[in-house]
């Protein structure tokens, strides 16, 4: 993901997710969905991955990888990687992190030590419908 080609969308919520994925099919392009920095603290891995689910039965058509943001939180980070999230990012210390990838790796998550940068963070956009969302994405994507 770090230096990836593809936008990146911070989510907040399914309905974000979806309106993304949405748009990014009808554009064909790939994404990279992501959460909150430090969301994995807060939301957890078990919302953040049923939220992907989600958003892969609602549009399986549509290309993209996802990562729970779990700041510097090696409990965050290492619950995540146990529940088997798609992604992971954790900023805190190296050493730490190298363990971390390593038990990453050993559960087939992927596992980034940097924040990617947004192309798009749709946090004012909360409670906006899901088609608005998607016409937002979609005008980044386009």
């Amino acid at each position: 993901m770090v230096g990836s080609p593809d936008p990146v969308i911070i989510i907040h919520s399914l309905t974000q997710a979806i309106g993304a994925v949405r748009a990014a099919a009808s554009a064909k392009r790939a994404i990279v969905l992501a959460s909150a920095s430090d969301a994995g603290g807060y939301v957890g891995p078990g919302w953040f991955g049923a939220l992907v689910t989600a958003a892969r039965q609602a549009v399986p058509e549509a290309r993209f990888c996802a990562f729970l943001d779990c700041g510097d939180s090696v409990g965050a980070a290492l619950a995540a990687i146990r529940a088997e999230v798609e992604g992971v990012i954790f900023t805190g210390r190296a050493d730490v992190a190298r363990r971390l990838s390593e038990i990453a790796r050993q559960h087939r998550v992927r596992f980034e030590t940097k924040r990617p940068a947004a192309t798009l963070d749709l946090a004012e956009d909360f409670f906006a419908s899901q088609e608005y969302i998607e016409r937002r994405c979609g005008e980044f994507l386009g």
